[in-house]
């Protein structure tokens, strides 16, 4: 059996759009319909109801989408024994928040440079949907995860490490230099500067905000941790962030460390797709993120 026909169909299974499996393998939309055509045609099943607006499996396609990841998954582990012992070269996608692309992962790249010339990483910013749906769609090799497993049957994940998160402000704040640790009242009533929805732990930390009682907080949203330094350290409000992202801006004294509740350390998760091949040179990018973080 042609291996390509089981791809596309786990592919327009996932994405229930002809047009969207058609990007996600690089295909012409015609090529797609022939695919599932033809692999109807073998099992000697109908595997999708046509709508208007796209596919669905049907009942007899739900029974065979399992057996048919199982085959591409043996297929990958038949390619990575293949390569066994290959060079490692190539381009991996790597994907990961905001926060890790802007902090860690430029050390690891450098790294890599030197013990993997041959490999080329390509970092994406990703939310944690994003990384999962490029993951999915075969988009990412691999990705960093912040926060909780996503519980994704396909991906799999391994958790390197956890990060402290520290309250910030500019040391000239009125909240900056208290002899006593404030109470979540008290930052209740401060300005904050948050990452955008999607961040683990800046939606933690608006939904501990938005529960105190008689307090309407005042939150904006960036899409950047270093617009989020910005304006924190010109004393505009504070912020909830990983120490390893505001470690130069305290050492230089831009931003001083404000005592608050205790919040818990944010999760650092390596994941890939359960079924798809690691290249050599994927395998030696896991490996180094996996040394670096761990």
């Amino acid at each position: 059996m042609d291996t390509r026909l089981l791809r596309t169909f786990a592919a327009l299974a996932r994405t229930e759009n002809f047009t969207a499996a058609a990007a996600e393998l690089h295909l012409a939309q015609s090529t797609v319909t022939v695919h599932i055509r033809d692999l109807e045609k073998e099992l000697g099943a109908r595997l999708f109801d046509r709508l208007p607006r796209g596919a669905r499996l049907t009942s007899q396609g739900r029974r065979l989408l399992a057996p048919a990841e199982e085959v591409l998954g043996a297929e990958s582990r038949l390619r990575a024994a293949a390569a066994e012992g290959e060079q490692a070269s190539g381009q991996v996608a790597v994907a990961a928040g905001e926060t890790l692309c802007s902090s860690l992962l430029p050390k690891v790249v450098a790294g890599l440079r030197g013990t993997e010339p041959g490999v080329d990483v390509q970092i994406h910013t990703a939310s944690t949907e994003e990384a999962v749906e490029g993951l999915r769609a075969g988009r990412v090799n691999v990705a960093l995860l912040l926060g909780e497993d996503p519980g994704a049957a396909d991906v799999a994940t391994e958790a390197l490490t956890s990060l402290p998160l520290v309250f910030v402000a500019a040391p000239e704040h009125p909240l900056a230099g208290r002899d006593r640790p404030l109470a979540w009242t008290e930052l209740g009533a401060a300005d904050f500067f948050l990452l955008e929805e999607g961040c683990f732990y800046s939606d933690g930390l608006a939904r501990e905000l938005h529960a105190l009682p008689g307090v309407r907080p005042r939150t904006t949203r960036f899409g950047s941790v270093e617009a989020t330094r910005a304006c924190v350290a010109a004393g505009l409000g504070l912020a909830l962030l990983p120490r390893v992202s505001v470690d130069q801006a305290l050492s230089d004294g831009r931003l001083t460390i404000v005592e608050g509740p205790p919040v818990p350390d944010v999760p650092v998760l390596l994941a890939r797709h359960r079924a798809r091949w690691a290249s050599p040179a994927e395998r030696a990018v896991t490996d180094a993120l996996t040394r670096s973080l761990r």
